[in-house]
Formats: structure tokens, C-alpha cells, sequence
């Protein structure tokens, strides 16, 4: 724990606060929006929703712990003694993580052998990718943090070489009037994950003491906001879409 400034803890305070009102927001909107798409593309959207329930969860129980670790009295910020649990954070990315890549493929509608080859190994390769940062998230000597930080990057890179690649070239079997969204949507999970490592290195680049969590603790929320809520709008979006498609299709059927 750093000793922090009044505006080091109010910025970290509002982040999370802010933050839980965004998931929070974002998972009724989803849970709500699940009756406006069709079949097929039902499970994408409710696990949209799962996914910003999930963070808005450990989001408060983040804010709890912040509160707990610090005190403020006449404008002077003191440490209780109790940690601030960074941990919920990590907990939270290893099950989203894995949900966010899931749920990209599902609403691709791709074929079942498919879905479930990508769904299994970007899983497992997100879900290795947070195992392996939190032992260097939560370590004191940079050299151990530089240490787990380049083994997190090798699952990161095959992620982002898999969604650079693979997935594009998935795209073009998708109609054409939601190609562009989905690969608005790959790129937004591309370009926020490449933010997550870049905040991991703030306290070994110049950042230090209270500015350092500071920074460390509004770049991970304002990532979290675009790789969740954000990308959840896309997800509905490309969701809403497809199925206005269906609905046309049957329409057709019926007339025909």
C-alpha cells in the first residue's frame, strides 16, 4: 500500500464508483435487450450481461476494500492498515476474460465445430494469460513484475495473433451488412487488451508511490469500461442486426 494524496484517493474512488454505474447500467440494458434478437444469438447477449454483472460485483467489492484501506479526515488521507484486495480485480478478468472472446465468436454464429474449437482455446489461453500476471501484479521487485509480465505476454500475443488472423478471415463468411461491426468489435478487443499490459507497467516507467496505484487503478477501470460495456454495445448491435436478417427471411417464407 502507498501513502496517496486527497486527489489520489477521491480520483481511484470515483473510478470504481463510476465504473459499477457503468456495469451495472450495461447489464440491465443486455439482460433487458435479450428479448430484441433472435434465437441464435440469445446465449452472446446473456453472457454480455453475465459479464458486466460479474465486474460489477468485484467492482464494489473493490470500492469496500478502498474505502477500508484508507481513511480521509480534514482533507488528510491516511492507511488503516487494512490491503486493499487487488485481488478481485484479477479474479473478475479470469472469468470476463474468457466470456469477452466467447462471446464475440457465438454471435458470429459460427458452426459448431468451429465455435467450439475458438470458444476452447481462446478460453483456456485468456484465462492463462491472467493466471500467469497476477503473481507479478502483486509482487514489490520490478524484476519479478518484468518477469511474470513477459510470461503473460506470450497467451496475450496468441490471443491478439489469433484475433488478428483467424478470426478476420472468419469475418468474411459473416453477411455483409454486419462485417463491418464485427470487425469494429475485434479491434476494440484488440486495441483495449493492448492498454492492459501498457497500465501493468506504469509503476516500473516512472510512475511511483500514490501515483502510481492511482494510475494503475483508473487505467485498469477505464480499460475494463471499453473492453466490457463498450464491446457489449457492439456484441447487441451485431446481435440486433443479424436477427432483423431472420426476421426478414421468415417474413419472406410466410409471404411466399
Amino acid at each position: 500500500m502507498q501513502q496517496l494524496s486527497l486527489n489520489q484517493y477521491d480520483v481511484v474512488y470515483n473510478a470504481l464508483s463510476f465504473t459499477i454505474a457503468v456495469m451495472g447500467a450495461a447489464t440491465i440494458f443486455f439482460f433487458l435487450s435479450r428479448s430484441q434478437v433472435a434465437g441464435p444469438y440469445k446465449t452472446a447477449l446473456a453472457l454480455t450481461g453475465l459479464v458486466t454483472a460479474v465486474a460489477c460485483y468485484h467492482y464494489f467489492r473493490m470500492l469496500n476494500s478502498w474505502d477500508a484501506a484508507y481513511t480521509v479526515t480534514d482533507g488528510v488521507v491516511t492507511m488503516t492498515g487494512k490491503r486493499f484486495n487487488d485481488a478481485y480485480r484479477y479474479v473478475d478478468w479470469l472469468l470476463t476474460v474468457p466470456l469477452l472472446l466467447i462471446e464475440l465468436i457465438l454471435v458470429m454464429n459460427l458452426g459448431q465445430k468451429e465455435t467450439v474449437a475458438k470458444s476452447t482455446k481462446l478460453g483456456l489461453l485468456a484465462a492463462l494469460m491472467i493466471v500467469l500476471g497476477y503473481p507479478g501484479q502483486i509482487a514489490i521487485l520490478p524484476a519479478t513484475r518484468w518477469l511474470w509480465w513477459s510470461f503473460s505476454m506470450i497467451p496475450f500475443a496468441l490471443i491478439v495473433l489469433d484475433l488478428s488472423t483467424e478470426l478476420k478471415r472468419s469475418i468474411a463468411t459473416q453477411p455483409e451488412s454486419v462485417r463491418g461491426l464485427i470487425s469494429t468489435a475485434r479491434w476494440v478487443t484488440i486495441i483495449s487488451w493492448c492498454f492492459y499490459p501498457i497500465v501493468f507497467l506504469f509503476p516500473m516507467i516512472g510512475f511511483t508511490g500514490g501515483g502510481a496505484t492511482a494510475a494503475v487503478q483508473v487505467g485498469y477501470s477505464i480499460c475494463d469500461i471499453i473492453s466490457k460495456a463498450l464491446f457489449g454495445v457492439l456484441i447487441f448491435n451485431i446481435a440486433a442486426r443479424k436477427s432483423e436478417s431472420l426476421f426478414d427471411e421468415s417474413k419472406t417464407l410466410r409471404a411466399a
